[in-house]
């Protein structure tokens, strides 16, 4: 298995997103922290069999409409960004270039 790294972005990401959902329900953040850590934590296990977009593989959250854009090193996943797929893909785009 490989180890699984957040970088400072994506964390960034995970911490508006947590903002989001908690102020539209107390416990809704927590409850998407929790969903959105675990399906960062499978890719130790299933990184690499997602598709390509815009440089970075795509991983679907299993429960929110967040995609987790990540990189494969030799020996571990780097986790660039979780973006919200309500969002235009241009904005995703341009989001991503910058990372």
């Amino acid at each position: 298995m490989k180890t699984v790294n957040i970088l400072e972005e994506a964390a960034r990401d995970l911490e508006e997103a947590f903002d989001f959902y908690e102020i539209q329900e107390q416990g809704a953040g927590e409850y998407f922290a929790i969903n959105l850590l675990a399906d960062i934590d499978k890719l130790s296990i299933t990184a690499g069999i997602h598709i390509t977009e815009f440089g970075f593989f795509r991983k679907l959250s299993e429960k929110f409409p967040f995609a987790i854009y990540y990189k494969e090193n030799d020996d571990s996943i780097d986790v660039y960004a979780v973006l919200d797929l309500r969002k235009k893909s241009s904005w995703t785009r341009d989001e991503l270039q910058g990372r």
